[in-house]
């Protein structure tokens, strides 16, 4: 088996192919033809058996895993969190993008992570609207914020007042593509309303989740679904200094963020966040500290209804 590591950039991919002792580099754009330059450079390797390996960046790893997958190649897509850890193990302190490939593939080698299983189509299609939503989310409130800014004169009031119009008209439309996708597709329609069954889960959130973890049902446990989104609890305590917990935040921030204000609302009328908001709170834990847990136990809940078929039950959840 050869280990190929990539280092994934938004122009550029930095491919490092370890076979036996011998490491070749190769650099290309990260384009469609970029992608297929990387494809026939491993074949001219006369690798046949390769195991490649790229850190989760969001759609920028996925296009090429995408690309590999395809061509029958194992490939992983791993947290960056666990290159960082490796890389302080090796105690390397150069940091370039060649350097970084080379690292990702000697963890291949080394810890031969689980293999990536691409989403299927309508998940890939629900992933791409739910982001697009997002960005034009964040577009809308940027401009109502300048529109609530000092001094304004009348043709940029209105031209503001243009934006957010069409901005959301834009929202209403990808919202209903997002439900004729759902309509269309049933099993994907069933996974939406297993998560609409959790007390603080709505459609949209439902869709944010699907999205931001298509195989969220595949995780080997929970403490996986945490950390791909960035929830686990990091501690800290040398000899007697103690810090207080904090989260991770090394993963999936886009998934993180949709759950915010879900959490809130679960603390409210989830009865099993609620009573988790309620011990913590008994224990002088900060606001802050209660909702982060909440957003945990609200994407384990979510990963619990999926990966076994059933709505949410709080009196099955809570024995």
């Amino acid at each position: 088996m050869d280990f190929l590591g990539i280092d994934v950039g938004k122009s550029d991919l930095h491919a490092v192919l370890l076979q036996g002792d011998h490491a070749s580099a190769k650099s290309v754009p990260n384009s469609v033809s970029g992608i297929k330059q990387l494809s026939t450079w491993i074949r001219n390797r006369k690798a046949e058996h390769v195991h490649a390996c790229l850190e989760s960046t969001g759609g920028w790893s996925e296009a090429v895993a995408l690309v590999l997958h395809e061509a029958g190649y194992v490939v992983s897509i791993v947290n960056p969190s666990r290159i960082k850890a490796f890389a302080q193990s090796e105690m390397l302190r150069t940091k370039t993008d060649a350097v970084d490939a080379a690292l990702i593939a000697r963890f291949c080698r080394l810890h031969k992570p689980d293999a990536w299983v691409p989403p299927t189509p309508e998940a890939q299609a629900l992933q791409s609207l739910v982001r697009r939503y997002q960005s034009l989310l964040e577009m809308r409130t940027e401009e109502q914020n300048r529109l609530g800014g000092p001094m304004l004169t009348p043709s940029v009031r209105t031209l503001l007042e243009a934006n957010i119009e069409h901005l959301t008209n834009e929202l209403g439309r990808i919202d209903r593509e997002i439900n004729q996708l759902f309509e269309s597709h049933p099993p994907l329609r069933k996974q939406r309303d297993l998560l609409t069954s959790i007390p603080g889960i709505g459609e949209t959130t439902a869709a944010r989740i699907l999205g931001e973890m298509p195989n969220i049902a595949e995780f080997r446990d929970v403490k996986a679904v945490a950390a791909f989104a960035g929830l686990s609890p990091r501690h800290y305590q040398s000899g007697s200094i103690r810090r207080s917990s904090s989260l991770a935040k090394t993963g999936n921030g886009k998934l993180r963020s949709s759950l915010y204000f879900p959490a809130i609302s679960a603390l409210r009328f989830n009865p099993i966040i609620k009573n988790l908001g309620k011990r913590l709170g008994e224990r002088g834990k900060a606001k802050m500290s209660i909702i982060a847990a909440a957003m945990r136990k609200l994407l384990i809940l979510a990963y619990g209804v999926l990966k076994s078929g059933q709505p949410f039950d709080p009196a099955y959840t809570a024995s």
